[in-house]
Protein backbone atom coordinates (compact mmCIF):
# COMPACT_ATOMS: atom_id res chain seq x y z
CA UNK A 1 0.00 0.00 0.00
CA UNK A 2 1.65 3.47 -1.18
CA UNK A 3 0.50 6.96 0.50
CA UNK A 4 1.17 9.91 -1.10
CA UNK A 5 4.71 11.07 -0.33
CA UNK A 6 7.52 12.07 -2.28
CA UNK A 7 9.71 9.30 -1.15
CA UNK A 8 6.99 7.22 -2.37
CA UNK A 9 6.75 5.35 1.07
CA UNK A 10 4.82 2.64 2.25
CA UNK A 11 1.66 2.50 5.19
CA UNK A 12 0.23 -0.12 7.28
CA UNK A 13 -3.02 -2.30 6.99
CA UNK A 14 -5.73 0.07 7.76
CA UNK A 15 -6.60 -1.60 10.53
CA UNK A 16 -3.80 -0.79 12.06
CA UNK A 17 -4.57 2.37 13.50
CA UNK A 18 -7.14 3.04 16.13
CA UNK A 19 -5.49 2.82 19.73
CA UNK A 20 -2.15 4.60 18.34
CA UNK A 21 -1.70 7.61 21.30
CA UNK A 22 0.69 9.46 23.31
CA UNK A 23 3.89 7.74 24.54
CA UNK A 24 6.76 8.85 26.30
CA UNK A 25 8.58 5.23 25.69
CA UNK A 26 9.43 3.61 22.92
CA UNK A 27 10.62 0.30 21.34
CA UNK A 28 8.76 -2.90 21.80
CA UNK A 29 11.26 -5.61 21.75
CA UNK A 30 8.48 -8.50 20.57
CA UNK A 31 6.79 -5.95 18.23
CA UNK A 32 7.90 -6.94 14.26
CA UNK A 33 9.43 -4.40 12.58
CA UNK A 34 7.81 -1.42 10.84
CA UNK A 35 8.58 -0.78 7.57
CA UNK A 36 10.09 2.73 6.98
CA UNK A 37 8.83 4.69 4.32
CA UNK A 38 12.75 5.44 3.67
CA UNK A 39 15.79 5.45 5.70
CA UNK A 40 15.68 9.27 6.08
CA UNK A 41 16.74 10.20 10.05
CA UNK A 42 13.75 11.98 11.85
CA UNK A 43 13.02 15.29 11.69
CA UNK A 44 12.51 17.73 14.59
CA UNK A 45 11.49 21.14 14.19
CA UNK A 46 11.42 23.00 17.35
CA UNK A 47 10.19 25.53 17.89
CA UNK A 48 7.99 25.76 14.74
CA UNK A 49 8.44 28.98 12.95
CA UNK A 50 6.18 31.86 12.63
CA UNK A 51 4.43 30.76 15.73
CA UNK A 52 4.45 32.96 18.63
CA UNK A 53 4.99 31.65 22.26
CA UNK A 54 1.39 31.31 24.07
CA UNK A 55 0.07 34.02 26.01
CA UNK A 56 -2.91 34.93 28.04
CA UNK A 57 -4.63 37.17 25.32
CA UNK A 58 -7.11 39.43 26.53
CA UNK A 59 -9.47 38.82 23.90
CA UNK A 60 -12.30 36.29 23.44
CA UNK A 61 -11.52 33.40 21.34
CA UNK A 62 -14.29 32.13 18.95
CA UNK A 63 -12.56 29.00 18.46
CA UNK A 64 -14.59 26.17 20.26
CA UNK A 65 -17.71 27.94 20.75
CA UNK A 66 -20.57 26.45 19.85
CA UNK A 67 -23.25 28.09 16.81
CA UNK A 68 -25.18 29.55 19.06
CA UNK A 69 -22.22 30.54 21.56
CA UNK A 70 -20.79 32.05 18.87
CA UNK A 71 -24.08 33.91 18.33
CA UNK A 72 -24.67 34.43 21.35
CA UNK A 73 -20.75 36.14 21.47
CA UNK A 74 -21.51 38.35 18.39
CA UNK A 75 -24.44 39.56 20.04
CA UNK A 76 -23.00 41.08 23.07
CA UNK A 77 -20.61 42.44 21.11
CA UNK A 78 -23.04 44.70 18.71
CA UNK A 79 -24.27 42.65 16.04
CA UNK A 80 -27.93 42.96 15.45
CA UNK A 81 -29.81 39.98 17.01
CA UNK A 82 -31.31 39.53 13.40
CA UNK A 83 -28.01 39.07 11.93
CA UNK A 84 -26.29 37.30 14.52
CA UNK A 85 -26.89 33.99 13.00
CA UNK A 86 -25.87 34.93 9.36
CA UNK A 87 -23.19 36.61 11.03
CA UNK A 88 -22.05 33.48 12.55
CA UNK A 89 -22.61 31.09 9.87
CA UNK A 90 -20.43 33.18 7.97
CA UNK A 91 -17.53 33.21 10.62
CA UNK A 92 -18.04 29.39 11.22
CA UNK A 93 -17.08 28.85 7.72
CA UNK A 94 -14.10 30.86 7.62
CA UNK A 95 -12.85 29.25 11.09
CA UNK A 96 -13.70 25.56 10.26
CA UNK A 97 -13.87 24.81 6.52
CA UNK A 98 -11.47 27.20 5.33
CA UNK A 99 -8.53 27.05 8.81
CA UNK A 100 -8.06 30.73 8.83
CA UNK A 101 -6.77 32.38 11.90
CA UNK A 102 -7.18 36.33 10.69
CA UNK A 103 -10.41 38.13 9.98
CA UNK A 104 -8.81 40.13 7.39
CA UNK A 105 -8.99 36.78 4.88
CA UNK A 106 -13.18 37.09 5.61
CA UNK A 107 -13.57 38.38 2.25
CA UNK A 108 -17.43 38.42 2.66
CA UNK A 109 -17.85 40.36 5.63
CA UNK A 110 -17.17 43.92 5.66
CA UNK A 111 -13.50 45.53 6.24
CA UNK A 112 -14.90 47.53 8.84
CA UNK A 113 -16.83 44.74 10.86
CA UNK A 114 -13.73 42.59 10.37
CA UNK A 115 -11.27 44.87 11.85
CA UNK A 116 -13.77 45.45 14.65
CA UNK A 117 -13.97 41.24 15.22
CA UNK A 118 -10.15 41.61 15.37
CA UNK A 119 -9.93 44.17 18.25
CA UNK A 120 -13.07 41.98 20.29
CA UNK A 121 -11.69 38.11 19.49
CA UNK A 122 -8.88 36.11 18.81
CA UNK A 123 -9.17 33.22 16.40
CA UNK A 124 -5.00 32.07 17.81
CA UNK A 125 -3.52 28.95 17.53
CA UNK A 126 -1.55 26.92 20.55
CA UNK A 127 1.88 27.57 20.78
CA UNK A 128 4.27 24.70 18.88
CA UNK A 129 6.35 23.48 20.73
CA UNK A 130 8.07 21.21 19.31
CA UNK A 131 6.99 19.01 16.32
CA UNK A 132 8.61 15.76 15.37
CA UNK A 133 8.32 13.84 12.18
CA UNK A 134 8.83 9.70 12.03
CA UNK A 135 10.89 7.83 9.55
CA UNK A 136 7.16 6.12 8.91
CA UNK A 137 5.56 9.60 8.33
CA UNK A 138 3.65 9.89 11.93
CA UNK A 139 3.99 13.27 13.29
CA UNK A 140 3.74 14.59 16.48
CA UNK A 141 3.26 17.92 17.95
CA UNK A 142 4.04 19.50 21.40
CA UNK A 143 1.16 22.33 22.05
CA UNK A 144 1.20 24.92 24.63
CA UNK A 145 -1.66 26.28 25.98
CA UNK A 146 -2.50 29.14 28.57
CA UNK A 147 -2.74 27.84 31.95
CA UNK A 148 -6.33 28.57 33.10
CA UNK A 149 -6.00 27.93 36.69
CA UNK A 150 -2.96 25.56 36.44
CA UNK A 151 -0.24 28.28 37.48
CA UNK A 152 1.40 28.01 34.72
CA UNK A 153 1.74 27.18 30.33
CA UNK A 154 0.32 23.02 30.29
CA UNK A 155 1.27 21.13 27.67
CA UNK A 156 0.15 18.11 25.75
CA UNK A 157 1.16 15.90 22.46
CA UNK A 158 -0.75 15.05 19.66
CA UNK A 159 -0.42 12.70 16.95
CA UNK A 160 -0.81 11.90 13.24
CA UNK A 161 -0.82 8.93 11.84
CA UNK A 162 -0.88 8.73 7.83
CA UNK A 163 -2.38 5.33 6.39
CA UNK A 164 -3.97 4.30 2.53
CA UNK A 165 -6.83 5.41 2.65
CA UNK A 166 -7.10 7.63 5.93
CA UNK A 167 -5.15 10.00 8.41
CA UNK A 168 -5.83 9.47 11.93
CA UNK A 169 -5.22 12.57 14.73
CA UNK A 170 -5.13 11.17 18.27
CA UNK A 171 -6.49 13.64 20.30
CA UNK A 172 -6.28 14.33 23.86
CA UNK A 173 -8.76 15.27 26.47
CA UNK A 174 -7.17 16.41 29.72
CA UNK A 175 -3.63 17.44 30.94
CA UNK A 176 -3.10 14.38 32.68
CA UNK A 177 -5.27 11.80 33.93
CA UNK A 178 -7.17 11.19 37.35
CA UNK A 179 -7.21 7.74 36.41
CA UNK A 180 -4.09 5.47 37.84
CA UNK A 181 -3.92 2.25 35.15
CA UNK A 182 -0.93 0.25 36.35
CA UNK A 183 0.27 -0.02 32.68
CA UNK A 184 0.16 3.61 31.56
CA UNK A 185 2.03 6.32 31.94
CA UNK A 186 -0.07 9.05 31.51
CA UNK A 187 -1.21 7.61 34.69
CA UNK A 188 1.75 8.28 36.94
CA UNK A 189 0.71 11.92 36.12
CA UNK A 190 -1.93 13.62 38.00
CA UNK A 191 -4.76 15.80 36.52
CA UNK A 192 -3.29 19.04 35.97
CA UNK A 193 -6.91 20.03 34.09
CA UNK A 194 -9.71 19.84 31.63
CA UNK A 195 -9.02 20.65 28.23
CA UNK A 196 -11.47 23.57 26.60
CA UNK A 197 -13.60 22.67 23.63
CA UNK A 198 -11.13 25.40 22.09
CA UNK A 199 -7.98 23.20 22.80
CA UNK A 200 -9.67 20.18 21.72
CA UNK A 201 -11.00 21.66 18.52
CA UNK A 202 -7.21 23.48 17.84
CA UNK A 203 -5.43 19.94 18.22
CA UNK A 204 -7.54 19.22 15.12
CA UNK A 205 -6.87 22.72 13.35
CA UNK A 206 -3.42 22.68 13.90
CA UNK A 207 -2.72 18.99 12.25
CA UNK A 208 -4.69 20.55 9.17
CA UNK A 209 -2.99 23.95 9.67
CA UNK A 210 0.48 21.80 9.21
CA UNK A 211 0.17 18.94 6.99
CA UNK A 212 -2.31 21.98 4.45
CA UNK A 213 -5.72 19.75 4.75
CA UNK A 214 -7.42 23.18 4.48
CA UNK A 215 -9.02 23.58 0.63
CA UNK A 216 -6.51 25.02 -1.48
CA UNK A 217 -3.45 23.70 0.87
CA UNK A 218 -0.90 21.26 -0.13
CA UNK A 219 0.88 18.91 2.03
CA UNK A 220 4.38 19.66 2.62
CA UNK A 221 7.35 18.47 0.74
CA UNK A 222 8.27 14.66 1.88
CA UNK A 223 5.04 14.52 3.66
CA UNK A 224 3.82 11.04 4.40
CA UNK A 225 0.04 11.70 3.80
CA UNK A 226 -3.38 9.40 1.94
CA UNK A 227 -2.99 9.66 -1.55
CA UNK A 228 -6.58 10.35 -1.91
CA UNK A 229 -9.00 12.40 -0.09
CA UNK A 230 -8.93 14.18 3.11
CA UNK A 231 -5.35 14.26 5.20
CA UNK A 232 -7.10 14.39 8.73
CA UNK A 233 -9.97 11.80 7.70
CA UNK A 234 -10.35 10.27 11.37
CA UNK A 235 -9.86 11.15 14.79
CA UNK A 236 -9.43 9.25 17.97
CA UNK A 237 -9.57 10.44 21.53
CA UNK A 238 -7.13 8.41 22.82
CA UNK A 239 -4.58 10.80 23.88
CA UNK A 240 -4.02 12.23 27.10
CA UNK A 241 -7.01 11.67 29.86
CA UNK A 242 -10.29 10.31 30.23
CA UNK A 243 -12.51 11.89 28.02
CA UNK A 244 -15.91 11.10 30.08
CA UNK A 245 -14.90 12.96 32.59
CA UNK A 246 -14.43 15.91 30.26
CA UNK A 247 -17.56 15.57 29.06
CA UNK A 248 -18.86 18.94 28.18
CA UNK A 249 -15.73 20.07 26.50
CA UNK A 250 -15.34 16.87 24.58
CA UNK A 251 -19.24 17.13 23.33
CA UNK A 252 -19.13 20.41 22.29
CA UNK A 253 -15.53 19.61 20.57
CA UNK A 254 -16.71 16.55 18.66
CA UNK A 255 -20.09 17.99 17.81
CA UNK A 256 -17.74 21.34 16.30
CA UNK A 257 -15.84 18.41 14.50
CA UNK A 258 -18.88 16.66 12.84
CA UNK A 259 -20.60 19.62 12.12
CA UNK A 260 -21.01 19.35 7.90
CA UNK A 261 -20.39 23.09 7.51
CA UNK A 262 -17.05 23.42 9.06
CA UNK A 263 -14.34 20.44 10.07
CA UNK A 264 -17.51 17.75 7.99
CA UNK A 265 -15.62 14.62 9.54
CA UNK A 266 -18.14 11.89 9.45
CA UNK A 267 -19.22 10.82 13.11
CA UNK A 268 -18.15 6.62 12.32
CA UNK A 269 -14.72 8.01 11.31
CA UNK A 270 -14.90 9.50 15.17
CA UNK A 271 -13.79 6.98 17.96
CA UNK A 272 -14.23 7.88 21.69
CA UNK A 273 -12.05 5.72 24.05
CA UNK A 274 -13.42 5.36 27.61
CA UNK A 275 -11.96 3.52 30.57
CA UNK A 276 -15.36 2.54 31.46
CA UNK A 277 -17.14 5.81 32.95
CA UNK A 278 -20.04 3.83 32.59
CA UNK A 279 -22.93 6.56 33.87
CA UNK A 280 -21.57 8.96 31.20
CA UNK A 281 -21.67 6.20 28.10
CA UNK A 282 -25.46 6.16 26.92
CA UNK A 283 -25.00 10.03 27.11
CA UNK A 284 -22.15 10.05 25.00
CA UNK A 285 -24.31 7.72 22.39
CA UNK A 286 -27.06 9.40 22.47
CA UNK A 287 -25.56 13.49 22.45
CA UNK A 288 -22.46 12.64 20.78
CA UNK A 289 -23.20 9.81 18.52
CA UNK A 290 -19.69 8.88 17.40
CA UNK A 291 -17.66 5.22 17.37
CA UNK A 292 -16.67 3.72 20.93
CA UNK A 293 -13.91 1.72 22.56
CA UNK A 294 -13.51 0.77 25.79
CA UNK A 295 -9.83 0.06 27.33
CA UNK A 296 -10.49 -3.41 28.26
CA UNK A 297 -7.41 -5.07 29.08
CA UNK A 298 -9.18 -8.09 31.41
CA UNK A 299 -11.87 -10.12 31.41
CA UNK A 300 -12.22 -10.90 35.03
CA UNK A 301 -12.87 -7.89 38.06
CA UNK A 302 -9.95 -9.29 40.16
CA UNK A 303 -7.39 -8.44 37.19
CA UNK A 304 -9.31 -5.70 35.96
CA UNK A 305 -9.30 -3.73 39.60
CA UNK A 306 -5.52 -3.74 39.34
CA UNK A 307 -4.80 -2.87 35.57
CA UNK A 308 -7.90 -0.48 35.66
CA UNK A 309 -8.81 0.82 38.83
CA UNK A 310 -12.02 2.43 38.00
CA UNK A 311 -13.16 -1.11 37.58
CA UNK A 312 -13.52 -1.18 41.11
CA UNK A 313 -16.42 1.51 40.83
CA UNK A 314 -18.19 0.23 38.13
CA UNK A 315 -16.89 -3.45 37.32
CA UNK A 316 -17.46 -5.42 34.44
CA UNK A 317 -20.81 -6.83 33.97
CA UNK A 318 -22.31 -3.26 34.60
CA UNK A 319 -19.81 -2.03 31.59
CA UNK A 320 -21.25 -5.14 29.45
CA UNK A 321 -24.64 -3.79 30.05
CA UNK A 322 -23.50 -0.16 29.00
CA UNK A 323 -21.77 -1.24 25.63
CA UNK A 324 -24.89 -3.61 25.00
CA UNK A 325 -27.75 -0.97 24.98
CA UNK A 326 -25.14 2.22 23.60
CA UNK A 327 -27.64 4.05 20.98
CA UNK A 328 -26.76 3.05 17.39
CA UNK A 329 -24.29 -0.13 18.23
CA UNK A 330 -24.64 -2.86 15.50
CA UNK A 331 -22.89 -4.54 13.36
CA UNK A 332 -22.19 -2.00 11.16
CA UNK A 333 -21.49 0.17 14.17
CA UNK A 334 -19.08 -2.44 16.44
CA UNK A 335 -17.74 -0.95 19.78
CA UNK A 336 -13.65 -1.48 19.92
CA UNK A 337 -12.37 -3.65 23.05
CA UNK A 338 -8.78 -2.62 23.57
CA UNK A 339 -6.23 -5.15 25.08
CA UNK A 340 -2.78 -4.57 26.06
CA UNK A 341 -0.99 -8.06 25.93
CA UNK A 342 0.65 -7.76 29.23
CA UNK A 343 3.27 -10.68 29.27
CA UNK A 344 1.96 -13.22 32.10
CA UNK A 345 -0.54 -11.19 33.38
CA UNK A 346 -3.87 -11.29 30.48
CA UNK A 347 -2.39 -12.80 27.89
CA UNK A 348 -2.90 -16.75 28.24
CA UNK A 349 -5.50 -19.27 26.11
CA UNK A 350 -7.82 -18.96 29.46
CA UNK A 351 -7.62 -15.34 28.73
CA UNK A 352 -8.57 -15.13 25.79
CA UNK A 353 -11.27 -17.53 25.88
CA UNK A 354 -12.84 -15.72 28.73
CA UNK A 355 -12.84 -12.49 26.83
CA UNK A 356 -14.56 -13.97 24.12
CA UNK A 357 -17.38 -15.31 26.46
CA UNK A 358 -17.52 -11.91 28.09
CA UNK A 359 -18.05 -9.91 24.49
CA UNK A 360 -21.17 -12.70 23.66
CA UNK A 361 -23.73 -10.55 22.44
CA UNK A 362 -21.81 -7.19 21.54
CA UNK A 363 -21.49 -6.38 17.81
CA UNK A 364 -17.42 -5.89 18.58
CA UNK A 365 -13.81 -5.78 17.64
CA UNK A 366 -10.86 -6.59 19.65
CA UNK A 367 -7.66 -4.29 19.27
CA UNK A 368 -5.00 -6.14 20.44
CA UNK A 369 -2.56 -3.67 21.92
CA UNK A 370 1.23 -5.05 22.28
CA UNK A 371 2.58 -3.45 25.50
CA UNK A 372 5.16 -0.95 24.81
CA UNK A 373 7.33 -0.05 28.10
CA UNK A 374 8.12 2.90 29.56
CA UNK A 375 10.87 3.97 32.68
CA UNK A 376 10.00 2.65 35.96
CA UNK A 377 6.94 -0.06 34.80
CA UNK A 378 7.32 -3.70 36.13
CA UNK A 379 5.39 -4.94 33.02
CA UNK A 380 6.64 -7.20 29.67
CA UNK A 381 5.42 -7.33 26.36
CA UNK A 382 3.95 -10.24 25.75
CA UNK A 383 6.15 -12.98 23.41
CA UNK A 384 5.18 -12.01 19.46
CA UNK A 385 3.54 -16.07 19.21
CA UNK A 386 2.03 -15.64 22.37
CA UNK A 387 0.14 -12.91 20.62
CA UNK A 388 -0.49 -13.86 17.25
CA UNK A 389 -2.40 -17.44 19.48
CA UNK A 390 -4.33 -15.19 21.29
CA UNK A 391 -5.66 -13.66 18.44
CA UNK A 392 -6.43 -16.66 16.67
CA UNK A 393 -8.42 -17.88 19.42
CA UNK A 394 -10.51 -14.93 19.03
CA UNK A 395 -10.31 -14.79 15.81
CA UNK A 396 -12.11 -18.39 15.51
CA UNK A 397 -14.89 -17.19 17.94
CA UNK A 398 -15.88 -14.20 15.23
CA UNK A 399 -14.13 -11.36 16.47
CA UNK A 400 -11.90 -9.20 14.31
CA UNK A 401 -8.44 -9.57 16.28
CA UNK A 402 -5.98 -6.63 14.62
CA UNK A 403 -2.79 -6.70 16.56
CA UNK A 404 -1.36 -3.10 16.66
CA UNK A 405 1.94 -2.54 14.97
CA UNK A 406 3.26 0.35 16.78
CA UNK A 407 3.97 3.60 14.46
CA UNK A 408 6.11 6.52 15.27
CA UNK A 409 8.55 4.57 17.50
CA UNK A 410 11.70 6.67 16.45
CA UNK A 411 9.84 10.03 17.82
CA UNK A 412 8.22 8.09 20.73
CA UNK A 413 5.07 8.40 19.41
CA UNK A 414 3.86 4.86 20.26
CA UNK A 415 0.58 3.40 21.92
CA UNK A 416 -0.13 4.43 25.38
CA UNK A 417 2.39 5.49 27.28
CA UNK A 418 2.36 9.38 27.25
CA UNK A 419 3.47 11.67 30.27
CA UNK A 420 3.05 15.39 29.32
CA UNK A 421 6.00 17.85 29.68
CA UNK A 422 4.09 19.52 31.91
CA UNK A 423 5.33 17.31 34.40
CA UNK A 424 9.18 16.87 34.18
CA UNK A 425 10.23 13.38 34.45
CA UNK A 426 12.58 12.54 37.56
CA UNK A 427 16.32 11.83 36.95
CA UNK A 428 16.07 7.97 37.43
CA UNK A 429 13.27 8.04 34.66
CA UNK A 430 15.44 10.24 31.93
CA UNK A 431 18.35 7.80 32.49
CA UNK A 432 16.10 4.82 32.09
CA UNK A 433 14.40 6.44 29.30
CA UNK A 434 17.92 7.46 27.82
CA UNK A 435 19.01 3.57 27.91
CA UNK A 436 15.68 2.38 26.21
CA UNK A 437 16.23 5.13 23.60
CA UNK A 438 19.50 3.76 23.10
CA UNK A 439 18.36 0.26 22.87
CA UNK A 440 15.79 1.09 20.19
CA UNK A 441 17.88 2.64 18.25
CA UNK A 442 20.50 -0.06 17.81
CA UNK A 443 17.40 -2.55 17.07
CA UNK A 444 16.15 -0.22 14.12
CA UNK A 445 19.52 -0.34 12.41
Amino acid sequence: MHLRDDAGGAGDDTDRVMAIALDIARGNANAPAVDAPSAAPVRIVTPVAGVSPVTEDPRASLVGLSRAEMAEALVGFGVPSRQARMRAGQLWHWIYHRGVTDFAAMTNIAKELRASLADAFTLARPEIVAEQVSRDGTRKWLLRFPPRGAGKPVEVETVYIPEEGRGTLCVSSQVGCTLTCSFCHTGTQTLVRNLTAEEIVAQILVARDRLGDHPGGGAPDGAVVPREGRFVSNVVMMGMGEPLYNFDHVRTALLIATDGEGIALSRRRITLSTSGVVPMIERAGAEIGVMLAISLHAANDPLRDVLVPINRKYPIAELMEACRTYPGVSNARRITFEYVMLKGVNDSKADARALVKLLQGIPAKINLIPFNPWPGTDYECSDWETIETFAEIVNRAGYASPIRTPRGRDILAACGQLKSETQRMRARERLALAAMVAGSGDEDD
